[in-house]
């Protein structure tokens, strides 16, 4: 803990990577851990991974939007002290950007200004037919699939499901700071998942922190590993 704080306390040029272990400290679960999305036996017949494919959501939405409201949508959960230290880290011109994987849009709840979105977020949507934009409550408050107000389309989340492909901006911007960065601290993430897990290569700075429960394949590379919870770690680095 003495180490992070001193090299906290050295940069202000600072970039956080971080996946869904940031958020699972906020109740919401992650993907691949032990109790994640992913071992969920689902009631519908298909695996999870099938049902938020592209392919999926074309040819059964009602199955999908069922899937996705009940499952990959959590309105009571709140940052948590991750979230916090991270804002806090940008509030005092040390931390430059937060690469997210998630989708949840805590990062930004927690005060955070420049946050780069991998994988979208559910509190953006749009009609497939007319392009409108739609918040998180036409998803909620819909009675089976999103239809638009104005053309009768069905609304699609702007997450990116599988067989889509990540936005190209947010893809340069998330490797451009990450490049730039001296200090990049990943956290929450096994880094199994590509493309994103791949960025990590841009990084050529002087100190790679790595705040993970699990093994990851970059623990060799990592000048500072921590293995425990993220935001029990970065909460106690910043006295949240």
């Amino acid at each position: 803990m003495n180490a992070l704080r001193d090299v906290l306390s050295a940069s202000d040029n600072i970039v956080f990577f971080g996946g869904a272990g940031v958020s699972t400290e906020s109740g919401i679960p992650d993907f691949r851990g032990e109790q994640g999305i992913y071992r969920t036996k689902s009631r519908y017949g298909y695996s999870p991974e099938e049902i938020i494919s592209h392919t999926f959501f074309m040819r059964e939405p009602e199955i999908f939007y069922d899937f996705y409201k009940s499952t990959m949508i959590n309105q009571e959960a709140k940052p948590n002290k991750a979230h916090l230290a991270l804002a806090k880290l940008e509030e005092s011109g040390k931390l430059k950007a937060v690469v997210t994987q998630n989708i949840d849009r805590l990062h930004q709840m927690a005060g955070s200004k420049v946050v780069y979105e991998l994988h979208g977020t559910v509190h953006k949507n749009h009609c497939l037919d007319c392009g409108k934009f739609y918040g998180l409550p036409a998803i909620i408050e819909a009675a089976g699939i999103p239809r638009c107000d104005v053309c009768g389309g069905m609304i699609k989340p702007d997450v990116v499901l599988y067989e889509e492909g990540l936005d190209s901006r947010t893809m340069e911007n998330s490797v451009r700071v990450i490049a730039q960065a001296e200090i990049l601290i990943i956290g929450g993430t096994s880094l199994n998942v590509y493309p994103a897990a791949g960025f990590l290569q841009y990084y050529k700075g002087n100190q790679l922190i790595l705040i993970n429960q699990s093994e990851t394949p970059y623990d060799g590379r990592a000048d500072l590993l921590i293995r425990e919870p993220i935001g029990e770690v970065l909460g106690e680095a910043l006295k949240i």
